[in-house]
């Protein structure tokens, strides 16, 4: 039998589920690689503070770390909250005993501005754990206070990376980016003798609460299966972009990194893939009822990832091409992709922004008939006069979605079921069906074309 990868970490539980313990979890899961735990503190804690403390008696901490190296062994691990000199100088004997390839965060404040680790315990954690460590990850302010170097620029951050490792015997160092202010977030790090730097772009308005346990857990993951330094830092840097940028909004201060996103993302689109292949299947089973509603510009069907990772029309899939007329029957044109659909992805993702269930739209030629008999079977119809378009809209490219979208949320408060319009000069008149999900959107013009 293979054996799974088994990684460790060291560190505090905070009880609001973003950061610590929990965080890491989340992460050694995403990547592949069975998470167990050393814990250091429980903490009382949620995204704006921290309201109590309380640490782990120091045997304990050792006995957690050595009960999973006898049983299931340890490829890599890493460190959060060590909160005092007790904890540090047990967990870097555990290591010493023990032999893992070890990566270091030094967890000093949390992002609420508590003190998570205790000042006199500082040198304690330079001077101990760092000579074991293979890797170090400190973010700016943590790299300053351990090297004595002011990092506020890309050239101090080489600097303070360099002499961490020089003085440390850790090696390697990595200086986070994240609290410097270049438009990109860069992290940079010294490893044999070289620097290297991983970049990306600057979330602005992601989520930022455990972002460092993240990442050094995401290093660690990727130790535990085999990679080197170089490879587990790029690809956790991968990896915590996307945490970030996916985050979740929760909580009243620093809502917390979305570890899961990275599973969650992939798995997400193959569904939604599925679905609307059988919702085409449905729709090529029922041509000849169909047929007759093909608008001149083709048909298509489209639906988006959930409303959490939904931002462009690259999350959202429909048929490359169209669904055209083909004699008496119906033909794709093309495969199920994301991002071929522009008009219906923008049509769903900005209807989702007023209505976040709606997932799925389809469209057909307008015919009075459907509009009638969506309103006798109870369907909420909703009219849209393309004709009071602004001109300053209709210039810009994508803009007519998100004015349909507003106009409709003028008239309900609840996702309608059909969008339809009259047209206007050089637009053709157009019924589209919204639904939750392409299935749903597909057996909805089923049930209205029949009599």
């Amino acid at each position: 039998m293979r054996r799974i990868p088994i990684a460790i970490t060291i560190a505090g539980s905070d009880s609001g589920g973003g950061a610590g313990i929990q965080a890491d979890l989340k992460t050694f899961a995403a990547l592949g690689v069975h998470g167990t735990v050393a814990l250091t503190s429980v903490t009382a804690q949620n995204t704006y503070e921290v309201r109590a403390i309380h640490d782990i008696p120091p045997h304990v901490v050792y006995e957690q770390i050595i009960a999973i190296a006898i049983d299931m062994g340890i490829d890599a691990g890493k460190t959060g909250m060590l909160s005092n000199a007790e904890i540090i100088e047990t967990v870097a004997r555990a290591v010493d005993d023990i032999g893992f390839p070890l990566v270091v965060d030094p967890v000093m404040i949390a992002k609420s501005g508590a003190k998570l680790l205790r000042d006199d315990a500082i040198d304690t954690l330079i001077k101990k754990l760092l000579p074991l460590a293979k890797i170090v990850t400190p973010n700016a302010p943590e790299a300053s206070r351990i090297s004595g170097v002011e990092v506020k620029d890309l050239d101090s951050a080489k600097k303070a990376a360099k002499k961490i490792v020089d003085e440390t015997g850790v090696e390697a160092a990595i200086v986070k980016g994240g609290h410097l202010t270049s438009s990109t977030a860069v992290d940079v790090m010294y490893w044999n003798n070289q620097f290297y730097t991983f970049e990306s772009e600057r979330v602005l308005d992601g989520c930022t609460h455990g972002t460092g346990c993240s990442f050094s857990a995401a290093i660690a993951a990727e130790l535990a299966k085999g990679a080197n330094v170089y490879d587990a830092v790029r690809e956790a840097k991968k990896f915590i972009t996307t945490a970030i940028s996916y985050g979740l909004k929760i909580g009243r201060g620093h809502c917390p990194v979305n570890p899961m996103a990275w599973l969650y993302i992939p798995a997400y689109k193959h569904m939604v893939i599925e679905e609307l292949e059988r919702a085409i299947c449905v729709l090529m089973d029922s041509s000849k009822k169909i047929i007759e509603y093909m608008p001149e510009v083709g048909m298509n069907i489209v639906m988006s990832l959930p409303p959490e990772y939904t931002r462009s029309i690259n999350d959202v899939a429909g048929v490359k091409g169209r669904i055209i007329k083909y004699g008496e029957t119906l033909l794709r044109t093309g495969p199920v992709e994301f991002g071929v659909s522009k008009h219906l992805a923008r049509l769903v993702i900005e209807l989702q922004r007023i209505y976040p269930e709606i997932r799925s739209a389809l469209n057909i030629k307008y015919d009075e008939k459907i509009i009638d008999n969506a309103r006798v079977k109870g369907y909420k119809v909703v009219f849209i006069d393309r004709r009071m378009e602004p001109d300053d809209i209709r210039r810009i490219e994508g803009a007519t979605m998100k004015w349909i979208a507003n106009e409709v949320s003028k008239i309900t408060t609840s996702p309608p079921d059909i969008i339809y319009d009259i047209g206007d000069i050089g637009k053709e008149a157009m019924i589209r069906i919204i639904g939750r999900n392409a299935l749903e959107v597909v057996n909805k013009l089923l049930n209205i074309i029949e009599d």
